[in-house]
Order: structure tokens, then C-alpha cells, then sequence
């Protein structure tokens, strides 16, 4: 009796922008970095990438600070929006790490920052 090999689905998209929010980083907590939850994320990921799909990821960095929150409670609302950025970049690099430990190949590009440091 033959058995057939699985086929794999025909993706829709060959190119896609996926926009995950900071607190998804943070797994249930909303808050932080979740290790579980960004290895979840990238094996995902990797998923999408093994059908032939290229994955474009922009995350957030709410999950480690907010601008805005920032402001609030008296950081200088441009000292807060720069600190929101770096938490931005503090997740790309949680990301990456994890979608290369599932050998997919990633580039973290963020805004110019040090020269506002």
C-alpha cells in the first residue's frame, strides 16, 4: 500500500508584514520578556518561512515601556518616545535570537538612536 506524502499547503501570499505588539513578547504577563512566548512566536514563524513565504516583522516595545505612560509621570515626552524606541530594539533583538536558534535568517534595521544618546 502506497502512502502518499503530506503536501504542503499552497500559501496565498508569497510576501507578508507581520506587526506583533511588544506585551504579545510579554506572554501572559503583558509585561516584560516571556522566553516561552517569543520561542512560540519564532518557531511560528519559521513555519511561515518553510512554506516559501518571506516574513517582514515590525514589533513594539510596550511590553518594557511607553512614551506616552513615560510622559505622564514627568520624563520629557521626546526623552520617553527614545526610550520606547530602545525597548523596540531590546525586542528585535529577543526575536532574533529566537528565530535564529529556529535557523531562520533575520536583520534587525531600527531608527537612527545614538545620536540622540
Amino acid at each position: 500500500m502506497k502512502t502518499k506524502a503530506a503536501k504542503k499547503p499552497t500559501p496565498r501570499f508569497r510576501r507578508i508584514l507581520l506587526k506583533l505588539s511588544g506585551e504579545a513578547l510579554g506572554g501572559e504577563a503583558a509585561s516584560g520578556i516571556n522566553p516561552e512566548a517569543v520561542h512560540d512566536m519564532a518557531r511560528q514563524v519559521a513555519e511561515v518561512r518553510d512554506l516559501g513565504v518571506e516574513v517582514v516583522i515590525v514589533v513594539g516595545g510596550g511590553n518594557i515601556f511607553r512614551g506616552l505612560q513615560g510622559s505622564e509621570r514627568g520624563i520629557e515626552r521626546a526623552t520617553g518616545d527614545y526610550m520606547g524606541m530602545l525597548a523596540t530594539a531590546i525586542n528585535a533583538l529577543a526575536l532574533q535570537d529566537a528565530l535564529e536558534k529556529q535557523k531562520v535568517r533575520s536583520e534587525e534595521h531600527t531608527s537612527e538612536l545614538q545620536s540622540h544618546l
